[in-house]
């Protein structure tokens, strides 16, 4: 985890299917965001599967997790967002920059890219973020990170495996910089556990 600076809590109440508030929206007086990464992704191994490229596709994820804004659940059915603190990125752009970082990192295939890669396919890997949040409770909070991941044969188009991944982390303490840690813990172990899984498959 990388961060700019330190903050304060958490502000601008969601609840579900309602827009946000105006006054959560910031102006030309408003402070700056702390800027945050996510980086503990621990080594993956696995079979090498050289001969294979593999492409990553954009992750789906709902609207209050496709932004910067760093989501906090309350309650079943209302969120708010983590006060100014912000991804380095769209949520659903920083996950698959993770994902693609650790296939090559992991040196066990023969290509990796994106979308408008220009590569010769073999496999898409298409992941669905599901939840990304740190969860609030009597008992502690808690960092929930649940990714849903599909492989498809890009040159038949048949569906060759499907899985969701879910880790948890609790947060050790009250700051900002703890309830990112808690989430980069808990993604590293969900990227991890994705990567490990897809070697077997392609």
């Amino acid at each position: 985890m990388k961060r700019r600076s330190d903050s304060g809590v958490v502000a601008c109440a969601l609840i579900v299917g309602i827009s946000m508030i105006s006054g959560c929206s910031g102006g030309p007086f408003s402070p700056k965001n702390d800027t945050y990464e996510l980086t503990g992704i621990p080594p993956v191994s696995g079979p090498s599967s050289r001969g294979r490229q593999i492409v990553v596709t954009d992750p789906t994820a709902l609207k209050s997790l496709d932004s910067t804004n760093i989501v906090v659940r309350t309650s079943p059915s209302s969120i708010q967002y983590l006060a100014r603190s912000q991804w380095n990125d769209n949520l659903p752009d920083v996950i698959q920059q993770s994902l693609i970082e650790a296939f090559v990192d992991s040196k066990r295939l023969g290509g990796v890219g994106q979308p408008g890669d220009s590569i010769a396919v073999d496999y898409l890997v298409s992941p669905t973020i599901r939840a990304f949040e740190v969860v609030t409770g009597t008992g502690g909070d808690t960092a929930v990170v649940e990714i849903a991941v599909r492989i498809v044969n890009d040159r038949n188009g048949v569906v060759r495996a499907t899985k969701t991944f879910q880790a948890t982390a609790p947060v050790r303490g009250n700051t900002n910089a703890d309830f990112i840690h808690a989430l980069d813990e808990a993604n590293g172990t969900v990227i991890h556990d994705i990567v490990a899984w897809t070697l077997k498959i392609v």
